[in-house]
């Protein structure tokens, strides 16, 4: 982060670079009214903006001097009812690279620096309009691309999360502050704090952390999608049936066996949850060094898997030895479908004994013409568990890791309580545990983490 004081007055593009219909460029700091203002001239009789009232829009041009850069809207949030809590202009400008370039140049030569990536929401944090957590899920919410991500997002944002963290906190620092008086008292041999009611507190305490922590693995889900790996032997049909669900043709479909040598990855949204879907290379023994490296990349990419779809061509693969991938499937604890392809092919009888052989895992498909492929993505759906309705949920992995350490930290509480151990030694581990959960929302923090948290921004935010 840029090592000036917040006192200083920024400015950035706020909307994506590149032609448009309109652009819009943020400024930032105690300096924003004067500074636009040199270079906005609005209606005649017009009063200055700084004599403006505070969320009003302004018609005008912006100029260099005479001559006449844009016509733009400009929209005026005054101290402290801003974004950052400081005097804030949003530029509204017409969507040219080139006005865009001629407006930053005008805006810093007249007292403005860029902005560092994130700055905005730095200033936000900083200056008490968002805690840390937060700050974070407005990187979330800008890059959240599937319903669930943004539901989860939003909650964070208006401080659903941060409330549970602060009240957890705020219960823990009576009791730590008791444990403290006693530290003073040593020599007396006096409890200010009762023991069961610490306890009592701790354990309490627990019961909320530990579902925050379980809740990590559906977060991670949710923020970065379910892996979802599609294997089979080749010519199966994998990449038929990616095309088929993404409704484009993205792999190359060839009835040359072993044509997919890598892996391909592309996404879907399917109520609400993002599936990344891995198409990868047939598993069979290869004929070649470059084939050799991607079925090692298949078995790879199934280790990692959240869900499995192995497909399979009806007409050629017994049942017997589906039965053995089915077991071997079975022992890997990921969950997976049976996706039985070209059953167009295939007698109703024997797609009847598939399924009664098969009966939990097995999804008849015809993927060339699009057939069963609505049964495979409610299945695939069925086993992502994303009720985000009444639950905070943690999607951010600094987050998680706070969280399990101050777990772990209350751990150490509960059994020292129980040894009976000293003041100091509580009092150490109840520090740990409050600083970890004031690291979350901010209340603990270091010019380090910021720097590192807001630099994953983008610059207009």
């Amino acid at each position: 982060m840029h090592n000036s004081t917040f006192n200083d007055t920024i400015c950035a593009l706020a909307t994506p670079p590149g032609i448009g219909a309109i652009a819009v460029l943020r400024v930032s700091g105690p300096e924003t009214f004067s500074i636009v203002e040199r270079l906005f001239h609005g209606h005649r009789g017009d009063k200055k903006l700084s004599a403006q009232p505070s969320h009003t829009l302004h018609y005008g041009t912006l100029r260099d001097g005479e001559i006449i850069v844009d016509e733009v809207l400009v929209s005026l949030f005054k101290a402290p009812r801003s974004y950052t809590r400081e005097d804030v202009i949003e530029i509204s400008c017409h969507g040219s690279e080139f006005i865009v370039q001629r407006i930053l140049r005008l805006l810093l030569q007249n007292g403005c620096r860029l902005a560092q990536p994130g700055e905005f929401t730095q200033r936000a944090f900083l200056n008490g309009q968002l805690d840390l957590a937060q700050a974070e899920a407005v990187a979330d919410l800008i890059a959240s691309d599937s319903e669930a991500a943004h539901r989860a997002a939003i909650h964070q944002i208006r401080g659903g999360f941060s409330k549970d963290i602060a009240l957890l906190r705020e219960q823990l620092i009576s009791f730590a502050s008791l444990i403290e008086l006693e530290l003073d008292f040593a020599e007396e041999d006096v409890e200010f704090a009762q023991r069961d009611d610490l306890k009592g507190l701790v354990t309490q305490i627990q019961g909320v952390l530990r579902p925050l922590i379980d809740s990590f693995v559906v977060g991670n889900v949710v923020k970065n999608g379910v892996p979802t790996v599609i294997a089979g032997k080749p010519n199966a049909g994998k990449s038929t049936l990616l095309n088929a669900l993404l409704k484009e043709e993205k792999a190359i479909v060839s009835d040359i066996p072993g044509t997919t040598r890598d892996v391909i990855e592309d996404e879907l949204i399917y109520n609400g949850i993002r599936f990344r879907l891995i198409d990868t290379a047939g598993l069979r023994e290869a004929t070649d060094a470059i084939e050799a490296i991607g079925v090692a990349r298949t078995h790879q990419q199934l280790d990692k898997a959240a869900v499995i779809v192995y497909l399979f061509d009806a007409s050629e693969l017994p049942i017997d030895e589906l039965k053995t991938i089915d077991d071997e499937l079975k022992t890997r604890g990921t969950p997976y479908l049976l996706a039985a392809n070209k059953v167009d092919k295939v007698s109703p009888d024997y797609l009847h004994s598939l399924i009664h052989t098969f009966p939990h895992s097995l999804i008849p498909l015809q993927a060339n013409a699009g057939r069963g492929l609505d049964e495979l993505l409610q299945k695939l759906a069925g086993f992502v568990k994303t009720d985000l309705t009444n639950a905070t949920i943690v999607t951010n992995l600094r987050h998680f890791e706070h969280l399990v350490q101050t777990a772990d930290a209350l751990d150490r509480v509960l059994a020292g309580l129980e040894a009976g151990i000293t003041q100091d030694w509580l009092a150490l581990d109840i520090r740990q545990a409050l600083y970890h959960l004031g690291a979350i929302t901010g209340q603990i923090t270091t010019d380090d983490l910021l720097a590192t948290i807001f630099s994953k921004f983008c610059i207009g935010k």
